[in-house]
């Protein structure tokens, strides 16, 4: 892994308050990014991705603090589970109930999929950034997920505002987990395999 410093999070700041698109390392694969609330940013992303504009993105943080504090509206079950499961290799879904970062939810506007990543030492200086990134994996639609910059197809890199190298990452998707009714009846679901397993999503969440 490749460190990245103060400077890396200050390109990154410029590029998103420029409604740009970035590429940039995660706590598991490569990604890209672009300002949550900005819709003209979410169109590029869409474009780049070559991904349909009705499936939703997820909306990363880079610490549970500035989640939480953009999301003052979840119930105490939810914010006990986001603190247990966040940050970590998961995206979460949840219900969306003032409809926020609406480029993100697609056709969805009810869930919000929610991401803030554990951030390894490398990466840390990252985390100095508070906006909420609309985020989905550095690839085209369908298309493999990249646990290094080599890996990303050469048209989609040459076609972002600013690229993040941080080395080689671990190479496995985000688990999903869905909890839109644990607030209301502690149901959870797995959408989507992943870092973490079953069994320990049941012992942080049970």
């Amino acid at each position: 892994m490749v460190a990245l410093g103060p400077q890396d999070a200050q390109r990154l700041e410029r590029c998103l308050a420029r409604d740009g698109v970035a590429l940039l390392p995660t706590d598991t694969v490569y990604g890209l990014a672009c300002d949550a609330r900005s819709e003209l940013a979410a169109r590029r992303l869409y474009a780049l991705k070559q991904r349909p504009a009705e499936r939703p993105a997820a909306v990363m943080f880079l610490t549970l603090e500035a989640a939480l504090e953009a999301l003052p509206e979840l119930e105490p079950q939810e914010q006990r589970a986001l603190r247990a499961l966040l940050p970590g290799p998961v995206t979460v879904l949840l219900p969306n109930r003032r409809a926020r970062f609406a480029p993100a939810c697609g056709p969805e506007p009810g869930v919000l999929g929610l991401r803030v990543p554990a951030l390894p030492e490398p990466l840390a200086a990252l985390a100095a950034l508070t906006r909420p990134l609309m985020q989905s994996s550095a690839n085209l639609s369908g298309g493999p997920d990249a646990r290094r910059l080599e890996d990303i197809e050469p048209q989609l890199r040459a076609s972002v505002d600013v690229e993040l190298d941080g080395g080689e990452l671990p190479g496995v998707a985000s688990t999903v987990l869905d909890l839109t009714r644990y607030a209301s009846d502690a149901a959870w679901s797995v959408v989507r395999e992943g870092p973490l397993t079953h069994g320990r999503l049941r012992d942080l969440l049970c």
